[in-house]
């Protein structure tokens, strides 16, 4: 019988070895999960638990909240707030930064997440996730302007599939790996231990049905995948879309691809739809260190500063050939 490797033994060994991860960010790793496993329990209840549907609020970005928007939420907050390892958390949920309660001691980083991406699936039951990004505290009070660091500077990233399994996939700046929740012992347990990224493809994954105010570079792209065998690209391709971001680049990260998630003319002051501090940076960040890349279809999306805390940006990321082929077709009409 193969012996299994704890997410708690691994985070063990990453502060004992090569990355050197301080007990404060294992500590902050391991409530993360933990919350992460009450969100798959009060999905996975669905309408028995009363938990689908509209919640009948908005975000910060004006998106109708779902009921398990709003709980997930919630879970991540009240999970972190006590531990002494954060100074401050920021969600895609909430209109501005929260600090630790005074109660509480303050720890040294900052946790930002998206608490249920794909929310739009929630009520058919396809996968949905939660994403996170850690940052160290600069110093000094806590505000929105602390949050305001380039992906570069990200310590942790990852997120969780809430799906036929349960998936845990992470980083903490020395490859990615996969942790499979145990749902009769409440466990996670390592399934993969190094994650890569193939460099080529034959799957993309974009709204198709936005093609008609797409900038030329991107449907020039998609025109050559869709041509096949017959075209420039001289092979045919699938697309994919869950319009879960969570499962879109899960599927790139277990077996390769390219994910779109282009500016268009729909809203042509937005640089993108996607929001770089709880989405594209955290997943920017796995993708690099499974060997992919990720750019805004100019520049590399970890070294983007941000200006705002809920900045959004133009997201492509996946296989590292697909990838530098959409950004050069990016950077010729500039």
């Amino acid at each position: 019988m193969t012996k299994r490797i704890s997410l708690t033994q691994y985070l063990i060994e990453q502060q004992r070895g090569e990355a050197q991860i301080p007990s404060q960010l294992r500590l902050l790793i391991e409530v993360v999960a933990r919350a992460c496993k009450r969100i798959a329990i009060n999905v996975s209840k669905g309408a028995l638990g009363e938990v689908l549907g509209s919640a009948g609020s908005e975000n910060v970005q004006g998106e109708v909240q779902k009921k398990l928007d709003i709980i997930a939420n919630e879970v991540l907050i009240e999970a972190n707030e006590w531990g002494g390892h954060l100074a401050g958390m920021a969600s895609e949920e909430m209109d501005d930064m929260v600090g630790v309660p005074n109660r509480y001691p303050q720890g040294e980083y900052l946790l930002l997440f998206d608490p249920l991406d794909g929310s739009s699936n929630i009520d058919i039951n396809v996968s949905i996730g939660t994403i996170f990004s850690v940052l160290k505290h600069k110093g000094g009070d806590v505000t929105n302007e602390s949050f305001l660091q380039p992906g570069t500077a990200q310590v942790c990233a990852g997120y969780c599939v809430y799906g036929p399994q349960t998936t845990l996939v992470l980083t903490v700046g020395k490859g990615v790996v996969m942790f499979t929740l145990d749902r009769e012992m409440g466990a996670w347990w390592m399934t993969e231990d190094n994650m890569r990224i193939p460099e080529d493809t034959k799957e993309f994954s974009i709204n198709m049905s936005n093609m008609r105010h797409w900038a030329p570079p991107v449907k020039r792209y998609i025109d050559e995948c869709l041509a096949g065998k017959e075209g420039p690209r001289g092979k045919d391709f699938n697309m994919r879309w869950v319009a879960a971001m969570v499962a879109d680049v899960h599927r790139i990260l277990t077996r390769g691809g390219i994910f779109m998630y282009p500016w268009d003319k729909r809203e042509p002051g937005k640089p993108g739809k996607l929001r770089l501090m709880y989405e594209a940076n955290p997943m920017s960040f796995l993708v690099e260190q499974a060997g992919g890349m990720a750019t805004n279809g100019l520049q590399r999306i970890m070294e983007i500063q941000p200006t705002q805390l809920h900045e959004r940006v133009a997201v492509v990321l996946g296989s590292k050939s697909e990838v530098e082929r959409v950004t050069a077709y990016h950077r010729e009409v500039q």
